[in-house]
Parts: C-alpha cells; sequence; structure tokens
C-alpha cells in the first residue's frame, strides 16, 4: 500500500515506543456525522481497546452539532474543523459530478478522508474509520464509490469501515494486527436491525434519525445555490447561509432580493448580512419583513426591491409607503407602492 505521494505506508509502532508505554493500543481518527453508524463504529474500535477520536468538518452546508451531541453521549473527543474554502474549490467543480442535486457526496467523501488523513499524520493516529454501511446509500456507499473515496482520498488501505469490514478487502491496520478483523462486522443494505441491535448493546438509547443534514441534497437550496453561482464569479460563506433563509428573488442579472419569511429568518438575514456593502430593506410603519439586497443596487432596483417587501407587508395597497433603505451605516427613505405577491412569483428562485 501506498500514500498519494508513491511513499509506502507502514504502521511503525516502534517510533512511538519512546514516549508512549510499550503496551498502548493502535490509535483511530474518525469521521463523525454524529449518527448512529458513525457512534457505533467508535465504540466498536473502542471495546476493542484502541483509542478513538473523531473529527468532524464544517461548512455553511452541513454542521457539527449532532457530532457534537455524539461525543458528548459516547465520551469519544471529537475535533472540529471549518473547512469552507477548500470545500469550495471542490464544490465548483466535482471530477465524479454531482447526485440528484448539488450534492457531490463521492468527492465530498474522499476530501473529507484527504484533510482527516492530513490530521492523522500530524497527530500520530494510526489509521482512519467511519460509519459507513455497504449498500445502505445508493450513490456513495456502494462497493465502487466506497473504493473511489478510498483511492482519491490518499490514503488508500488506511480507511477501516468497522461495521461492513469483513465485506471489504482487509485494510492495513487489520494485516499488521492492530485491530481484530474477527471482531469487526458484515452489516450491508439498507436494513438498520442490526444497528439498533448493536446500540442496544452499547447502551445507546438516544440517537437521531438516518436522515441526511446536508443541505447540498436538498431541492430548494441546491436551486438558489445554482442560480447564485451562475450569476457570480466568487460566493463569500455568509452568502451561502443566506441561502437558507427567506425567500429569493432574481431581479435582473446582477442582483437578487431576499424577503424574510419569520421573525427567526429576519434575524439571520441581519446576522449574515455585509453591513459595508449589502442594501437592508425595512417597511416603515407596518409589519412586515425584513428585505436584503446583496451587494446594493440601483435607485431603481431598490426602488422595485422595496415595492416587493411592502406587497409582503402589512401595508395597505394601491398607496404610497416610505420604506428605509440601509447601506454603510447611512438609511434612506424612499416611497413606493407595493406589489402584490401573486405579480412576483416568477421572479422567485
Amino acid at each position: 500500500m501506498a500514500l498519494a505521494d508513491g511513499r509506502p505506508y507502514k504502521i511503525d509502532r516502534k517510533k512511538k515506543m519512546a514516549s508512549q508505554p510499550l503496551n498502548e493500543k493502535a490509535s483511530a481518527l474518525g469521521l463523525c456525522s454524529g449518527g448512529l453508524d458513525s457512534m457505533l463504529a467508535g465504540l466498536v474500535l473502542r471495546e476493542q481497546g484502541l483509542r478513538v477520536h473523531w473529527v468532524s468538518f464544517e461548512t455553511p452546508f452541513f454542521n457539527a452539532a449532532k457530532a457534537r451531541r455524539a461525543s458528548e453521549l459516547t465520551g469519544i473527543p471529537l475535533t472540529v474543523e471549518p473547512i469552507y474554502p477548500v470545500y469550495m474549490q471542490m464544490l465548483l467543480d466535482p471530477p465524479a459530478g454531482y447526485g440528484r442535486y448539488m450534492n457531490p457526496c463521492m468527492d465530498c467523501h474522499s476530501l473529507m478522508f484527504k484533510l482527516a488523513g492530513e490530521m492523522m499524520q500530524k497527530r500520530g493516529f494510526d489509521f482512519l474509520f467511519s460509519g459507513e454501511v455497504l449498500g445502505q446509500r445508493p450513490m456513495s456507499q456502494t462497493r465502487t464509490s466506497l473504493r473511489y473515496v478510498e483511492k482519491h482520498s490518499g490514503f488508500d488501505g488506511l480507511i477501516l469501515r468497522p461495521l461492513s469490514a469483513k465485506r471489504l478487502p482487509e485494510t492495513i491496520p487489520e494485516k499488521q494486527g492492530l485491530v481484530d478483523r474477527d471482531r469487526l462486522l458484515d452489516i450491508a443494505g439498507r436494513s438498520r436491525k442490526r444497528q439498533i441491535d448493536l446500540a442496544r448493546h452499547f447502551g445507546i438509547t438516544r440517537y437521531p434519525s438516518p436522515a441526511g443534514g446536508c443541505l447540498l441534497t436538498d431541492k430548494g437550496y441546491s436551486r438558489r445555490l445554482k442560480d447564485l453561482l451562475a450569476h457570480q464569479q466568487t460566493c463569500t460563506e455568509a452568502e451561502m447561509h443566506l441561502l437558507k433563509y427567506g425567500r429569493h428573488f432574481r431581479l435582473n442579472p446582477e442582483k437578487k432580493l431576499i424577503v424574510g419569511r419569520t421573525r427567526q429568518d429576519n434575524e439571520q438575514i441581519l446576522k449574515y448580512h455585509n453591513a459595508d456593502t449589502d442594501s437592508v430593506i425595512d417597511v416603515k410603519a407596518y409589519p412586515s419583513p425584513i428585505g436584503l439586497v446583496p451587494h446594493g443596487a440601483s435607485d431603481d432596483v431598490l426602488m422595485l426591491a422595496g415595492a416587493i417587501c411592502v406587497g409582503y407587508s402589512k401595508a395597505p395597497g394601491f398607496q404610497p409607503v416610505k420604506v428605509g433603505i440601509t447601506a454603510d451605516g447611512r438609511e434612506r427613505i424612499i416611497e413606493v407602492i407595493g406589489i402584490a405577491t401573486n405579480d412576483v412569483k416568477e421572479k422567485m428562485i
């Protein structure tokens, strides 16, 4: 087996003897989504006496909240790493393409194992692992896709999948005796019965549903993301967060409008907007949503955006309404007549 740079990889236990006890078990670094499979994979290895640690990566598309809860529940330590810049490089042109929406599952997993592998080398872990189950997901957990991920991660042979290990080729840590293959599992397919039984064995009674938590698999979010990437050469991390909230309208090829649906939307829009460049729209004297025009706009575009916001407010129709436009810390007042919500549906992304 060799690493991405062609060097043969051998787990050298002797190098650790100078600073660690001779009888210390091997150590493993696992990718943790926070789901039941992740927890079980870590616990299966820990039951063999291995020192287990997790890493969870964060982007605007998925976070480590479930992984943090899993760490608290199991006592397995967790490192959380934000990876937005490098993730976006992959997302814009994934070699294996996308799934049903904007999800680049195979290249996403390859990237995560690559980053985890680099951490493994820096921190002195012996191998990587995950809770992936052969055949559980039709795109990312087939035999072919698992092999693709391992090959493109640069850590071929060092990725152990404890829940399906007996159905997969033997890994380096198994061959070198760091893991007892006989105590690993042969789970495959979409049934959860064996995982639930194993959870009882470990005393796990609280765990999240198996539904994915990645926004790139969401139809609505993916549609907004495609629109943003089609109209902007670069996108900030905050703009990716903004795609989660409110109604989005494409006003012209250069400008868009975000209109809050709820109080939470309004709060999140204000949280992630850029006060130096964005224009915030606030209908005066009437209950209304917050509007946001990222990167500002010309007066005629702001008039249109203000009229759309008035249409979603409690202001009476067919009469001028004052609207505040705030940009760069300064507010000015304009008057617009609201546009009925039905008349702007064709602009909604």
